[in-house]
């Protein structure tokens, strides 16, 4: 093994650095919706631990980052644990995730909250992550399971 290789490389599937990128990845747009929380509590002047307003915008781009939290843990469950089983789908599927979130807080951030289903479409992705993770958890209960043959291919 040349002296760069990485031992968790030999043991994660061929293509889980891009699982570990769209996690990364997530910890950026976490932190550009965090930055927008703090510029609207400056603009809107908002001090902590406030977390509502009767300020309508400030409600939105707060509920926008909120959101975004209350279904992180979720998505990173489902990011890395699909992951080892189809690791660019998954990988894919969280980057059309994180595309959504960033969509839907910029549909929140003009005023009108309905504008925030713009973003929808990161749904899509979470639901392939779901699919993903049950996949891998049907391959840990019986490893013999598998897909069945499509119709088009024998």
């Amino acid at each position: 093994m040349p002296a760069c290789a990485s031992k968790i490389a030999e043991i994660l599937p061929a293509g889980y650095g891009c699982v570990i990128m769209t996690g990364v990845s997530s910890l950026f747009v976490n932190l550009y919706l965090t930055a927008k929380v703090m510029k609207a509590r400056k603009d809107f002047d908002v001090a902590y631990p406030t977390v509502y307003t009767d300020n309508k915008e400030f409600n939105c781009v707060q509920r926008a980052h909120q959101n975004f939290l209350e279904s992180y843990p979720q998505f990173m469950m489902l990011l890395f644990i699909g992951g080892l089983q189809f690791p660019r789908l998954t990988a894919g599927a969280g980057a059309l995730y994180l595309a959504g979130r960033i969509v839907y807080a910029h549909g929140y951030y003009s005023g009108d909250p309905d504008k925030r289903k713009r973003g929808a479409f990161g749904y899509l992705g979470m639901f392939v992550m779901l699919g993903t993770t049950i996949c891998a958890a049907c391959h840990v209960v019986r490893p013999d399971f598998h897909r069945p043959a499509l119709p088009w291919k024998h």
